[in-house]
């Protein structure tokens, strides 16, 4: 399995590719940042996030891209700019057919760290033990996306499972139209005949 693993933001964008499978060594295909200028146009800043990460769909043809889950923040400013290049990065990768998987940031700690809580420095010292780097990859951004990839090949085989299971139980259920319950029928009172 090869994934994009994406670590959404407007200046940086942090982007890996890893390939395996789930209790295998996983090998690191590349990594990087897309970056873009803090002055430059919203606008602009959005189509410069997109030609990036075409270029990594080009290049690397992963199979699965992993987008780390947006979450509400006290910085709504650095939140909303997370939240559109994470749409860009869906985008690109819904366009060409490409399946796309949503972690949120303690999913992915809890996968690469097993703590939920992990610091930056933590997960990038785990990325570089389980890809077999010589030195964390930097900045945190590119660090972040491979350890989305990791968690996506680590988790897709779980939930596959689950949504198949899912998806049997559904077929297998009767389905019957709903009833409309009944109410129960007024007593009668019964006419008696006087002599």
């Amino acid at each position: 399995m090869r994934v994009l693993g994406v670590d959404p933001g407007l200046t940086r964008c942090g982007v890996g590719v890893v390939e395996g499978v789930a209790g295998r060594p996983l090998t690191m295909l590349g990594v990087g940042v897309v970056r873009t200028s803090a002055d430059a146009d919203l606008g602009h800043r959005l189509v410069a996030v997109e030609q990036g990460l075409e270029q990594w769909l080009d290049e690397h043809r992963p199979e699965f891209v992993a987008v780390e889950r947006v979450f509400s923040q006290h910085n709504v400013r650095t939140v909303m700019g997370t939240a559109q290049a994470s749409a860009v990065a869906i985008l690109c990768a819904s366009r060409r057919g490409i399946p796309v998987a949503l972690h949120t940031p303690s999913e992915v700690k809890a996968a690469v760290t097993g703590s939920g809580r992990a610091d930056k420095a933590q997960v990038g010292a785990m990325v570089t033990r389980l890809l077999r780097l010589d030195a964390p990859p930097t900045p945190a951004d590119a660090a972040d996306a491979l350890a989305l990839a990791i968690c996506h090949i680590w988790r897709a085989p779980a939930q596959n499972r689950l949504q198949q299971a899912v998806a049997a139980h559904a077929a297998r259920a009767p389905r019957t139209p709903p009833t409309t319950p009944r109410a129960p029928a007024a007593p009668h009172a019964s006419k008696g005949r006087t002599a």
